[in-house]
């Protein structure tokens, strides 16, 4: 028998097993894809400062970014799930766990695309969460919409400076995925209400909020521990 879980108010359902040998076989195909793609010997070593990792230029910048944001919201998630809060439904220990398993993908992913593409690869980082009480619902599920929101907003902005069309692709369905993670925690936060759509976040024009790197970096620099600069996109 094939096990559902009930994923809205709405009794929309997920196929478990399904679900998880597409999210496996697809990131598979992804990386396969982005490992057959060279970066240019100028994209290489971009380090000014001594000590302090610089994300680098083009597409490689770019990549480093993306995998610093992957970082950060599947350390977060892995804390969520080896801790979670007092009174969860198994509901939500459903969602926020498949919101774990596609971050760590993700994140994995980025580190083996990048890999394979140059040696400019941003280290593990470390994390920080001065605010969050991981104990408390209301905490960790604010915590979680601010996140999957940035997320989503950086990518928006990304895509502008990404050149190669592979890379462009890739992106364009990680914030997908990204964008679905942020529904489902504004409906866990507002279940059966219009609060997934996210109108706080789109605008007149049916389009989703952009943030530039710099206003990102701002917004998470808060939960990052370990320094790294992107002198391309202004960040110090």
């Amino acid at each position: 028998m094939k096990k559902t879980i009930q994923v809205s108010s709405q009794g929309a359902t997920l196929d478990t097993s399904r679900r998880n040998f597409l999210k496996l076989s697809g990131i598979g195909l992804a990386v396969a894809g982005l490992t057959l793609v060279g970066c240019n010997d100028d994209d290489m070593d971009y380090m000014e400062n001594p000590g302090i990792f610089d994300l680098g230029k083009g597409d490689v910048g770019i990549l480093n970014y993306a995998y610093a944001l992957e970082q950060l919201e599947a350390d977060f998630y892995t804390k969520v799930v080896n801790s979670f809060y007092s009174g969860i439904s198994n509901a939500e220990k459903e969602i926020l766990t498949d919101l774990y398993h596609h971050e760590v993908i993700h994140r994995d992913f980025f580190k083996a695309a990048i890999s394979a593409a140059t040696q400019n690869v941003l280290p593990t980082l470390e994390f920080q969460y001065p605010n969050v009480n991981f104990n408390d619902r209301t905490s960790v599920l604010a915590t979680a919409k601010a996140l999957e929101d940035t997320g989503v907003a950086a990518y928006n902005a990304a895509g502008k400076y990404i050149t190669n069309p592979t890379y462009l692709v890739v992106a364009g369905k990680i914030v997908s995925v990204e964008a679905r993670h942020a529904a489902a925690i504004r409906d866990l936060i507002n279940p059966g209400t219009a609060a997934f759509s996210g109108d706080d976040v789109i605008n007149a024009n049916g389009l989703d909020v952009a943030k530039e790197p710099k206003d990102v970096v701002m917004a998470a620099g808060g939960f990052i521990k370990t320094p790294f600069t992107w002198k391309e996109q202004g960040i110090n």
